[in-house]
């Protein structure tokens, strides 16, 4: 009895094993449950499921049991889903009850190609991603298994999916263009996570991407990508996705790599709640040319190019703080290296930016006279803060060695000028100092110092123009001043000036100044309200220093220079006299004596000089042309008497010049006047020339004719001037 007991143990725990092997390996068939299944999965899923041979198995893992069939045909809303497999866990419970239950199913797909995903889009609502798969999405497969949890009434609880996507080829835009997209997922009713993202265009590729889209009970989304990126042939067909970028299409070629973090969050109606997007890489190298070099005050080159090498790019956007920065090295038209740091700031489109960088170029500021060499390195730092057409300068500092010019809060509006705190000038030409003073803004304009290089103060006021940058400044302004280089190597000692400005003109200066030697030069401008006039004067006992930018005065020696002037913004009235004064080594004049023959003359004016009296211009100034009503000039040995006009396009002078003995001997037979005026031992003759200077700039050309006819105006203007002297 204990022997059959014992067999009959054993016979059952093996039939136990056997049953146990088969149900994990190959399964019992049957056919029992087909119908059972698929009206089941059919129900409420507007899915259609036609089953062939369905094995019982046994799944270990989840130890539970299974029904698992081959090659089913699956439909969804008419559309053919290709399969291998799939597997039912059921309740077994609920088949004794005669009430089948479904639990899970899990369903493995065959590979499927992007044409047959469109086609399965066909049945989804219309969206902005069935537009972009059935019009962008070239090529692409799909491999996925998915589990599908169902509750009691046969409805989605719950899904799984997970699989891969390879070979996606597709156009995002009209020039870019994605190819061997490939990435791995995992997704549930609340989350999907995309895993290992590669892709690329023709010009960057994506690497080590992943992300996350949490979709409950909002919808959530963090990714990280890593991009490398290398425009062998600039940017220029992608100008029109970034409008708002300066100079996109000069970039010729740019390469680098950047790490990227982006997080969005939408509300249940998906508009969008909040965003955040970061990065960090570098530009291995970059150029920038200009098709129009660019011009700068400072700069005495323009820039033709820039180039960046080893460059750190740090980017942060959200919607409380925007940022970029940037640092490495720069070149500006392939010269040596430099380093430099940009920080910008921005939010509501206001922007907070620091420059600081090193240059090594030329640098030049005519209106202090400050030269810097090339190869001499001097740091830049500028910080301001820009927001629609208001800029507001913090702080602007330039300094080379010993050299410091710094400017502290400048605020411009339209490209004007509004206030400014401070200015700090100090530097050095050939290692002695020609700059020292401070320019601060409050009630009234201070400039005070010690020194001021001016000698490039008369070029800068003739090439001025009508500059509106100043327009809004209205001030009282002081100057007190205790050297002043002036152009031609003269020394102003003690200069003080007290004046008003009004809309960033002068309406009222007096001031004045000492060459030395019992030299002075005295300015005074007054403004008349009623007839909206200004009368200037000015009174100097140096003449060159005040006359070096007109070339009309080359080789103009002593003198004393008084000037006067009636002027409005449309027109001026002019009246400039020179006296006792000499022209030495003048190429103009000295043609023009050599041409008329005029025996030694001409020596005179290579040696020690043509002297003269007096000169006087008389003249008017409209906004194009300058007319010169006359131009006098009476001296011992010759005098002339000009006339014309000047524009920007032509030049147009005439004018007589005669020796002083034929004028001498003209006016001597004058009855009365002559006895008078000439004594009767002068000399014989008549001899003079007449002239005439035309042409547009640069191409004037002389015609001289000589002359024994003198007009009565000329000799007119003699008899009056030699009556004043006398």
């Amino acid at each position: 009895m204990k022997k059959v007991f014992l067999a009959s143990i054993t016979l059952v725990l093996i039939s136990i094993i056997f049953l146990f092997t088969l149900l994990t390996t190959i399964g019992i068939e049957t056919n029992k449950f087909n119908k059972i299944i698929s009206d089941k999965i059919n129900k409420n899923n507007q899915v259609e499921l036609e089953l062939e041979t369905i094995k019982f198995k046994f799944d270990i893992n989840q130890i539970s049991l299974f029904l698992e069939t081959n090659n089913p045909k699956i439909f969804y809303r008419e559309v053919i889903i290709p399969a291998k497999n799939i597997k039912v866990y059921i309740d077994f419970l609920s088949i004794i009850k005669s009430d089948t239950k479904i639990e899970k199913v899990i369903l493995n797909l065959k590979e499927i190609n992007i044409n047959q995903i469109k086609k399965l889009s066909k049945s989804l609502k219309p969206s902005n991603f069935t537009s972009f798969l059935n019009n962008n999405i070239k090529e692409g497969k799909l491999n996925t298994e998915i589990e599908i949890y169902v509750n009691k009434e046969n409805s989605l609880n719950n899904f799984i999916a997970r699989g891969s996507v390879t070979d996606v080829k597709g156009v995002i835009f009209k020039d870019l263009k994605l190819e061997d997209t490939k990435f791995s997922f995992f997704a549930d009713k609340t989350d999907i996570l995309i895993q290992n993202f590669f892709s690329q265009t023709q010009e960057i590729k994506i690497e080590d991407g992943d992300i996350k889209i949490n979709l409950s009970p909002e919808i959530v989304i963090e990714t990280n990508f890593k991009t490398l990126f290398n425009f062998k042939n600039g940017l220029k067909k992608y100008s029109t996705f970034t409008p708002d970028i300066d100079y996109i299409n000069n970039i010729i070629n740019i390469n680098g790599e950047q790490n990227n973090n982006l997080n969005l969050s939408f509300d249940k109606t998906y508009k969008l709640k909040n965003y955040s997007y970061s990065s960090n890489g570098k530009i291995f190298n970059a150029k920038l040319n200009f098709k129009t070099p660019i011009d700068n005050y400072l700069l005495k080159e323009q820039i033709k190019d820039i180039s960046f090498s080893n460059t750190e790019v740090r980017t942060s956007f959200s919607p409380k703080k925007n940022s970029f920065d940037i640092s490495g090295k720069y070149s500006l038209n392939e010269s040596k290296p430099q380093k430099f740091e940009i920080e910008n700031i921005f939010k509501n489109k206001i922007s907070n930016v620091k420059v600081n960088l090193n240059y090594d170029n030329i640098l030049e500021l005519d209106l202090i006279n400050y030269k810097k060499k090339k190869g001499d390195t001097s740091n830049i730092f500028l910080e301001f803060k820009k927001r629609k057409n208001s800029i507001e300068i913090y702080k602007f500092n330039i300094q080379e060695g010993i050299n410091l010019i710094q400017l502290n809060g400048i605020k411009l509006e339209n490209k004007k000028f509004v206030k400014l705190e401070k200015i700090l000038v100090k530097t050095y030409e050939n290692g002695k100092k020609n700059n020292d003073f401070i320019i601060s803004y409050g009630k009234t304009i201070k400039i005070n110092g010690d020194q001021f290089d001016a000698q490039n103060l008369p070029k800068i006021i003739s090439n001025s123009g009508n500059n509106k940058f100043f327009s809004s400044l209205n001030k009282e302004i002081e100057i007190d001043l205790k050297t002043i280089n002036a152009p031609l190597s003269e020394k102003l000692k003690n200069f003080r000036l007290i004046g008003t400005i009004k809309k960033g003109k002068f309406v009222k200066v007096s001031s004045k100044g000492e060459f030395g030697k019992n030299n002075f030069l005295d300015i005074s401008l007054k403004n008349n309200d009623k007839n909206k006039k200004k009368y200037l004067e000015i009174y100097s006992d140096l003449t060159k220093p005040l006359l070096t930018e007109y070339s009309f005065f080359n080789g103009l020696s002593g003198g004393k220079l008084i000037y006067t002037s009636i002027f409005d913004d449309e027109l001026s009235n002019s009246k400039l006299k020179i006296e006792n004064f000499k022209v030495i080594n003048a190429p103009g004049m000295v043609k023009l004596l050599s041409l008329a023959d005029l025996g030694g003359l001409s020596d005179l004016a290579a040696g020690e000089g043509i002297s003269f009296d007096i000169l006087e211009i008389n003249m008017e100034k409209s906004k194009e042309t300058l007319k010169l009503n006359e131009i006098l000039a009476l001296g011992p040995s010759i005098s002339v008497l000009m006339e014309g006009y000047q524009n920007p396009s032509i030049t147009s002078i005439r004018g007589t010049l005669v020796p002083a003995k034929t004028l001498n001997k003209m006016i001597s037979r004058i009855p009365v006047l002559g006895d008078i005026i000439i004594p009767k031992e002068i000399g014989e003759g008549l001899f003079g020339i007449s002239f005439k200077m035309k042409g547009p700039p640069n191409q004037i050309k002389t015609t001289i004719n000589p002359i024994r006819t003198i007009t009565p105006r000329f000799i007119q203007k003699i008899v009056d001037k030699n009556k004043k002297t006398k």
